[in-house]
């Protein structure tokens, strides 16, 4: 089972790394730790969007094979707030594999997605994943690209229907032209930003969007 957090708090980027806390998250079932947090390695990154009173800090993922309540116990633990959601995982692009708790060298961003009222959850999924998966993919200089479907909210908090990871190059969190792999090409830049932001309007995304820049690690469990 994979449940994901958004977690809110200072010093996040310290404390999600302490090896006590992997340990107690290890002691409980959980076999895969990926932290997810605004550290000072993506604080250039200008696009972030926040539809809560207060920006997302932080963003983790855990494996278990066990339930979530202690899972949630140790992470508000760490954290001033945390919602959480058990999620269903597709993976377009399958993110490279780094060495244990090191740095993946990218830009991670992740969105919070909602259903617009306009759209059937069914729908809403047919558009996203069969329409605008391969034009994400096409326009976007992405190496990891992570689909994380909402099955059921484990804490209470504000409705979140999927959280999207992509990997960009650092560059991207400062240039267009990296972010959209168009080169040093203008209007290829244009092009590629035109359609992209055309598949995002088909399904909503565009909406009710929360948007965070984040350093990405992994940590193996056992």
């Amino acid at each position: 089972m994979k449940l994901m957090y958004a977690l809110w708090g200072a010093d996040l980027d310290e404390r999600l790394h302490a090896a006590e806390l992997r340990h107690r998250l290890a002691d409980i079932g959980a076999t895969e730790w990926q932290v997810n947090v605004r550290d000072s390695d993506v604080a250039a990154a200008p696009v972030r969007h926040s539809t809560y009173e207060q920006p997302i800090d932080a963003i983790v993922s855990v494996r278990t094979r066990g339930g979530h309540e202690s899972i949630t116990a140790a992470l508000g633990s760490v954290a001033d707030e945390v919602n959480g959601w058990i999620v269903d995982e597709r993976t377009p692009i399958v993110p490279p594999k780094v060495e244990n708790g090191v740095r993946t060298d990218a830009l991670a961003n992740i969105a919070l997605l909602r259903i617009p009222a306009d759209l059937t959850r069914e729908e809403w999924l047919h558009r996203w994943h069969d329409l605008h998966t391969q034009v994400a993919i096409d326009t976007q200089d992405t190496f990891g690209y992570v689909q994380n479907t909402v099955l059921e909210p484990i804490t209470e908090g504000r409705r979140v229907d999927a959280l999207v990871e992509e990997l960009f190059p650092m560059a991207a969190m400062t240039s267009a032209h990296a972010f959209y792999g168009a080169g040093d090409d203008d209007a290829e830049l244009q092009r590629r930003a035109a359609l992209m932001m055309e598949s995002v309007v088909r399904f909503g995304a565009h909406l009710d969007l929360d948007l965070v820049p984040t350093s990405r690690y992994v940590y193996s469990l056992g």
